[in-house]
């Protein structure tokens, strides 16, 4: 039997099913991809994860201590014994002293400086018994001081070294074999250089990975904080919502229907914040809280007060006090068992102020749960502040207050007055 295209099932389109997952998406995933198999070290081929020097990029210099060993061996050296010791004892603290130049703490101890005063005497004592090519431990030994010192007991150590170098070099060879001394000293600054240099970009790298670390939690801050004040709030809605429409069932099918279209209204207003919440541009209205605030405490049984006062405000304050009118909303529908709930918008004098007050148990006097401390966070960074507790007798009170901005009349430009804390009355 043949089978035309019209007898396969057609492929569900899973972008049209799951509307965040697009191009964008894609992108995203594949970005957190190769940076996970990154950190586990797969494809590791920039610069950046070579990683700083070691002790072992110091190794290769020892060969230009080649000359003397090579006279050694072919018995050029009076009392080859001591000569064979010395070099032995010298090639010893040079790999003792690099390598732990690359630790700060180690390179930093009292011992690692008397290792580099035992090296410096051995090259020393070397140079002035044979000369010719054991003057060559000079700049080996200025490699080990620029790996061991930094700031200012750099300068006179390489200045130092070199004077020592050309005297030892002029007595032994004459002064042509002085240019030993011009190699000492670049060894010396060169070294310190390149090492302290690879030390501020690996300070640097740990400084970056730090700031990524914060913006992180930043980041997942935000989203906890949004979610739960987007989630609470309507959950509660939907629940009030939910429980109305049970209770309107039984005699009145018509107004139980429109408490489920407020529902569905509500289910679908919750996804559309949620998705602007996941891509980081929620924003709140505070004319569209306050009206919601207003229909959750009436469905609640609570007789709500709203009162505005003063100019318009601009969209970053209003947003802010949006999010405090959600959540105090919600909290009085929760937790308060109160019969009546007063919200005041006041706007003038350089400041916003926002006053949720009810009378209810007065719950709350012990901390702040994480809505109100998220929110109290939230003013905060903004330059404001948000206090609340219990109302003497009975009921509770959140105060907001941040400042508002206004054209400067001097300049035209847009200054923030100063914010005078508002306590709880």
């Amino acid at each position: 039997m043949r089978t035309t295209s019209q007898d396969t099932p057609a492929r569900p389109d899973r972008t049209r099913r799951f509307p965040g997952r697009g191009a964008g998406a894609g992108n995203r995933l594949a970005r957190v991809r190769a940076h996970a198999r990154a950190r586990k070290g797969c494809g590791r081929t920039g610069p950046e994860e070579l990683g700083p020097p070691n002790g072992f990029a110091m190794l290769p210099w020892l060969l230009m201590g080649m000359g003397s060993f090579s006279n050694l061996l072919q018995g050029r050296t009076p009392n080859p014994w001591i000569g064979g010791l010395g070099l032995l004892a010298f090639n010893s603290l040079y790999v003792t002293v690099v390598f732990r130049a690359f630790v700060k703490e180690a390179r930093q101890a009292r011992r690692t400086r008397w290792l580099l005063a035992g090296l410096a005497a051995i090259t020393l004592g070397l140079a002035l018994g044979y000369g010719g090519s054991w003057l060559m431990f000079f700049p080996l030994l200025g490699l080990a001081t620029g790996s061991v010192l930094r700031g200012r007991q750099l300068a006179p150590a390489a200045f130092g070294l070199s004077v020592a170098a050309a005297v030892v070099g002029g007595v032994r060879e004459g002064w042509e074999a002085t240019g030993i001394a011009y190699g000492t000293f670049l060894s010396v600054m060169v070294t310190a250089a390149i090492l302290a240099l690879s030390e501020t970009v690996k300070d640097l790298r740990a400084a970056r990975e730090e700031l990524a670390r914060a913006a992180v939690e930043k980041e997942r801050l935000r989203f906890s904080r949004d979610l739960h004040d987007l989630l609470g709030h309507t959950l509660s809605v939907i629940v009030v919502k939910a429980e109305a429409t049970r209770r309107l069932a039984p005699r009145d099918l018509g107004a139980a229907l429109g408490q489920v279209t407020d529902i569905e209204a509500v289910g679908r207003q919750a996804l559309t914040e949620i998705r602007e919440a996941v891509t980081g541009y929620r924003e709140g209205s505070l004319a569209t809280e306050l009206d919601r605030a207003r229909d959750l405490l009436e469905a609640a049984g609570v007789e709500a007060a709203v009162r505005r006062s003063g100019p318009p405000l601009a969209p970053p304050t209003a947003a802010l006090l949006g999010w405090v009118v959600r959540e105090c909303a919600t909290n009085v529908v929760r937790h308060a068992g109160a019969a009546r709930c007063e919200i005041e918008v006041s706007g003038g004098a350089g400041q916003a102020r926002l006053v949720i007050a009810d009378d209810g148990r007065g719950e709350g006097a012990g901390p702040p749960g994480s809505g109100l401390q998220g929110l109290a966070e939230r003013l905060a960074a903004a330059g404001g502040s948000l206090t609340s507790g219990p109302v003497a007798g009975s009921g509770f009170r959140v105060t907001a207050v941040l400042p508002v901005t206004e054209p400067d009349p001097a300049t035209g430009t847009v200054r923030q007055k100063q914010i005078v804390a508002d306590g709880v009355a």
